[in-house]
């Protein structure tokens, strides 16, 4: 933060993993508000209990996105292995509960509903639940698909809901171009648990990495010879960057 707190205007608290299993998660976010830093999180809302609630919105955090990806269990789980959407439900309650009696109006509370074929049927109900929640804003995102080229039961059939076009013949692309750009590589980038700088969030197993926070500024990295090199390649052809294929780079991803 006192490296690079002049020129951070957004954070975004989460990766791979839950953000509220690290215990110290909302002192983090705390620092970056007293740095007035925008801060943003994802979570399953399963450690949402009433303590947590009221310290999240104490935290100073200005979005908090709450997955919810089925309007019942059986749906829900479908997805969200061994997951419970009453927890989901019950999460949502607390915060919604102290954002109100701590009269936070800065907190933006967004469902998330990734819409895959098994819930798709349900956005309509998931709408009226927001409502009924009162939640500030429900938003539906399209899925990401390993191995689409020859389908996949996830894929949506509501075509705007869904990534990926169907080729005629059985086979799938991804509707984006692929074109030899992306912002990104000059406007954000990853930072994983351990300090690795890496290129985005479609690097999911860190396999660009070009140093290390721990033992490196950021500025020495992010102005490196490795960091240069890697958007110079995607600039000249970002097809033959494995973790850019699957990219939405250029692709509406909200539904």
């Amino acid at each position: 933060m006192k490296e690079v707190s002049d020129h951070v205007m957004y954070l975004t608290f989460y990766f791979q993993g839950e953000p509220y299993l690290h215990p110290g998660f909302l002192k983090m976010v705390e620092i970056a508000s007293n740095h007035n830093i925008y801060t943003t999180t994802s979570t399953n809302a399963h450690f949402l209990d009433d303590k947590a609630a009221k310290e999240t919105v104490e935290s100073g955090l200005n979005r908090l996105i709450i997955s919810i990806d089925g309007s019942t269990q059986e749906t829900y789980q479908s997805y969200r292995k061994e997951g419970s959407l009453q927890k989901v439900l019950e999460g949502t309650d607390n915060i919604l509960k102290w954002k109100k009696a701590l009269a936070n109006h800065s907190l933006k509370v967004v469902w998330q509903f990734l819409v895959v074929r098994p819930n798709e049927h349900q956005i309509p109900k998931i709408k009226r639940l927001a409502q009924e929640y009162g939640v500030d804003k429900v938003a539906f995102k399209t899925a990401q698909i390993y191995d689409y080229e020859n389908g996949s039961e996830l894929m949506p059939t509501i075509h705007k809901y869904s990534r990926y076009r169907s080729n005629g013949d059985g086979t799938f692309s991804i509707k984006n171009q692929l074109e030899d750009r992306c912002w990104k590589m000059w406007n954000s980038c990853v930072i994983t648990w351990d300090g690795k700088v890496i290129p985005c969030c479609f690097d999911k197993d860190a396999n660009h990495s070009f140093g290390n926070v721990s033992t490196e500024s950021f500025h020495h990295i992010w102005f490196s010879q490795k960091y240069q090199g890697f958007r110079n390649a995607l600039l000249n052809s970002r097809s033959e960057i494995e973790i850019c294929k699957n990219c939405t780079e250029g692709l509406k991803v909200w539904a």
